[in-house]
């Protein structure tokens, strides 16, 4: 389906492609967007209790993308779901857009936070899901999206280890695994959050009901983590 900038009509997951396709230049990081495709508008279209009316509401979930670095993807849906206008797409990484390489939280509304560092996403949800809880603030669902190349970070290892024995039960990470990473987890990355105290399951990241199946499983007590398969990165 053709999509145009000034396309101002509701927009469901067919419209996607259309959508990126607005987003034109150079350092686009196309295969770390499409990856998250699917990912992003499950939780979007299915899973999130945020709106665009809501992004100010305490009790709104939380989605955080760490995953950053190639974020036309997450634009788009965004864009699909009334967050931002389609408009802003076709200015996509040029110097006056508010849709940067990397988001902002301050431009991009939606946006919990600014991302693209490696290694960042998962230990601010930590912190997210700790201070919502200080509160007592126990509704709010806190996700976060990273790849499976930040495993390589050590800040990532430390916040897996400190959520399950927390038993931050609101928090939900979704990797996104592409097989870009430089290090193999014994096990696979699921039984690596599985060590630490985590629910964890793994599922084809294009496969839609699967993913929702396994966002919404239940797992008292624990964090959940969910492992979507993409195609490789370099295939």
């Amino acid at each position: 389906m053709t999509i145009t900038a000034h396309d101002h009509r509701a927009h469901g997951y067919d419209d996607l492609t259309g959508l990126m396709g607005l987003m034109t230049g150079d350092e686009k990081h196309g295969p770390a967007a499409t990856s998250t495709l699917d990912v992003l508008w499950v939780l979007y279209d299915r899973v999130l209790r945020v709106t665009p009316e809501r992004t100010a509401d305490p009790e709104r979930d939380r989605f955080l993308l760490s995953k950053g670095h190639g974020p036309m993807a997450y634009y788009a849906v965004l864009a699909a779901k009334g967050f931002l206008p389609v408009d802003w797409l076709p200015g996509f990484g040029t110097y006056d857009s508010p849709l940067g390489h990397h988001p902002d939280r301050v431009l991009v509304p939606g946006a919990e936070i600014g991302s693209g560092s490696l290694g960042h996403g998962l230990p601010i949800a930590v912190g997210t899901a700790l201070g919502l809880k200080a509160q007592g603030l126990t509704d709010p669902a806190v996700w976060v999206l990273i790849g499976d190349a930040e495993l390589d970070e050590g800040s990532n290892h430390e916040a897996i280890a400190f959520a399950g024995p927390a038993a931050l039960e609101r928090l939900h990470t979704v990797v996104v695994d592409n097989a870009s990473a430089s290090h193999a987890r014994p096990g696979g990355i699921a039984a690596r959050f599985e060590a630490a105290g985590w629910s964890a399951v793994t599922v084809d990241g294009r496969d839609h009901a699967a993913l929702y199946d396994a966002f919404t499983a239940p797992h008292p007590g624990r964090p959940h983590a969910v492992v979507a398969r993409v195609e490789p990165k370099n295939a």
